[in-house]
């Protein structure tokens, strides 16, 4: 099981601060720039260290084993997936999941999810496929999903981890997005960890809604003491036009909780009701212990792209911060029937800001400003949940978060919860099937199909032709949030845009960012995520950036934190991120205390 928000590691900031250094850089070799792919490769991986090895994911889904203490190899296993189909976000493998046998002399296997739909399972001894376990180690994943015989190559992929829980592998899917309105189904499954046999299926879609996807791409989380396994869902498809799938597309946008024996659902909470905004649930359930009244109660925090943290009861799903529905805007699309009103937590505070007015218009130069305010005023800007439209309309925050997959760490000891998140807000345009023109496509402007519905999308950030966004920066930070107040702790920038670094404030003006937190028992917290070359370590208190080093390449990937020989160690996969243009590598950088 990935586990990314590792806390317990002894870093103290009196003791490493001039001391870090690099231990050992391990290159994969597994590097895609886009001229013999269709997509860019992006290193988004978490490893994991178990029985004194390290275990790890490549961008072309290599397996690969490592001496945690000297980055030294010790096997790899090649999966040998088409690099050359389209896979939408790109050549991509989070990580993998392990499982010890309690039988058969108590081996151990590793699990890997591919981008050609595979689960495969590994003897974690020697990297050689579990022959027992499927057809020749291997479980082909199309097999059983609905909407399949529709779907291109490379359509339905893996990007994430399975779950391990109990005898039983998890996993979810990734399906390219606003293709056209009938997508392969989002269905979660479980196979037996031993055979491969299938032992549970549960689908977020209804029967008999035309639509698909709702499929859970990201990480899984699972309670091994309550038998939960908790799925974070996604938007049914296509993602910006919903009136093919009316009403609120329940299951969809949902944090699920499903028993990990069964597949029974125990309960669950869509965060998003009919989403046309592209708001899947992107980030890893968070599952914590909370203080109520001197009581310790199991939790999942959620976050979510719209900057919206919700807090649930591990075991009945009731909200431990009050939750009410507030009307939003109404869709003026033709048949399209949004819905009247979106669930807020009432005493959180949002993690990034949800509205861009005339007045809060944001300018690097007087010129930037005036083009900001006048393209503001020519589309519907009614706040967060304003619904797509044919003139155009503002979605703040946009579809990259919030708070994207690298998701939330947390720190026991003082209650607080650490997201990074970004602020970039988008212009989505409808635009009638027959009235696209050469002029609408632009190098910042994103075009799909969404076959099967009356529009083609057209999705742009809200920038100027000087490429500077038109909100108030920072346009990436990183937030501290008092889960016993719900008020933000703290909020600092985080990273710097390559682009506009040779500009004096460019360090308060903050990255758009992928990848995730962790924080140490020593009151630090670790990141890279920016789209420059860094890893980062802040203050948890007080969110002062203590320390930074630059890397072989952009790091849109979480840090993990572990113990090997004596030593504390924290490891960075820095390979950058081919859709967000960052700088593309292929190491694997691990730190160490003297």
């Amino acid at each position: 099981m990935l586990v990314p928000l590792s806390w317990r590691s002894r870093f103290h900031r009196h003791r490493w601060r001039l001391q870090l250094k690099v231990a050992w850089t391990y290159h994969t070799g597994d590097v895609a720039d886009g001229s013999k792919t269709k997509v860019k490769s992006a290193f988004e991986v978490t490893p994991i260290v178990v029985d004194g090895t390290m275990y790890f994911s490549t961008p072309f889904n290599r397996v690969v084993a490592l001496d945690p203490r000297s980055g030294a190899k010790r096997w790899i296993f090649d999966p040998k997936i088409d690099l050359t189909l389209f896979y939408g976000d790109g050549l991509i493998n989070r990580g993998v999941a392990t499982w010890l046998d309690s039988r058969a002399g108590h081996q151990r296997r590793i699990f890997i999810a591919t981008l050609d739909s595979r689960l495969i399972a590994l003897d974690a001894a020697n990297g050689k496929p579990c022959a027992d376990f499927g057809k020749d180690g291997q479980v082909d994943l199309t097999s059983g999903v609905d909407g399949i015989a529709e779907a291109s190559p490379g359509e339905y992929h893996m990007t994430s981890p399975p779950a391990v829980i109990g005898e039983v592998v998890v996993v979810g899917s990734s399906i390219n997005d606003n293709s056209r309105a009938k997508m392969p189904s989002g269905r979660v499954r479980a196979f037996d960890a031993r055979s491969g046999k299938l032992r549970w299926s549960w689908d977020p879609i209804a029967p008999d809604l035309n639509a698909g996807a709702a499929n859970a791409w990201s990480i899984l989380s699972v309670d091994p003491q309550r038998g939960l396994v908790f799925i974070p869902t996604g938007c049914t498809s296509p993602d910006y036009y919903g009136a093919l799938r009316p009403g609120d597309n329940r299951y969809a946008n949902s944090v699920v909780a499903l028993n990990g024996s069964t597949g029974k659902m125990a309960w669950h909470f869509q965060v998003v009701h009919h989403d046309l905004w592209d708001y899947d649930v992107a980030s890893q359930p968070m599952l914590v212990t909370l203080k109520r009244d001197g009581v310790d109660v199991p939790a999942v925090v959620q976050g979510t792209k719209m900057g919206n943290l919700f807090v649930f009861h591990r075991e009945t799903g009731a909200p431990l911060f009050p939750v009410e529905e507030r009307p939003v805007p109404k869709s003026d699309v033709p048949g399209e029937e949004s819905w009247p009103t979106q669930p807020f937590p009432v005493e959180i505070q949002p993690l990034v800001p949800q509205k861009l007015t005339p007045e809060d218009v944001w300018g690097a130069t007087p010129e930037d400003l005036k083009w900001c305010k006048e393209r503001l005023s020519q589309i519907r800007a009614e706040g967060i949940f304003t619904p797509p439209s044919e003139r155009g309309s503002l979605i703040i925050p946009g579809n990259v978060g919030g708070v994207n997959w690298g998701g939330v760490a947390y720190d026991p000891e003082r209650g607080l919860a650490i997201a990074a998140t970004n602020r970039v807000p988008f212009v989505v345009t409808l635009v009638p099937r027959d009235q696209l023109k050469p002029g609408d496509k632009g190098p910042m402007v994103e075009i799909a199909s969404m076959k099967n519905t009356p529009y083609t999308l057209k999705r742009e950030p809200l920038m100027t032709p000087r490429m500077t966004l038109c909100n108030p920066p920072p346009w990436g930070a990183l937030s501290a949030l008092d889960l016993s107040t719900g008020k933000l702790r703290w909020e600092v920038p985080l990273g710097v845009m390559p682009e506009i670094a040779h500009l004096p404030s460019a360090a308060r003006l903050g990255s758009i960012n992928l990848g995730g937190p962790i924080t140490t028992a020593g009151g630090l917290v670790f990141i890279g995520a920016a789209r420059d070359n860094y890893l980062r370590a802040f203050d948890i208190d007080t969110g002062k950036e203590l320390w930074k080093f630059e890397l072989p390449a952009s790091a849109q990937a979480t840090p993990m934190a572990y113990e090997a020989g004596g030593k504390q160690y924290v490891v960075i996969a820095a390979g950058g991120h081919g859709k967000l243009g960052t700088k593309l590598g292929d190491s694997l950088v691990a730190f160490s205390l003297p």
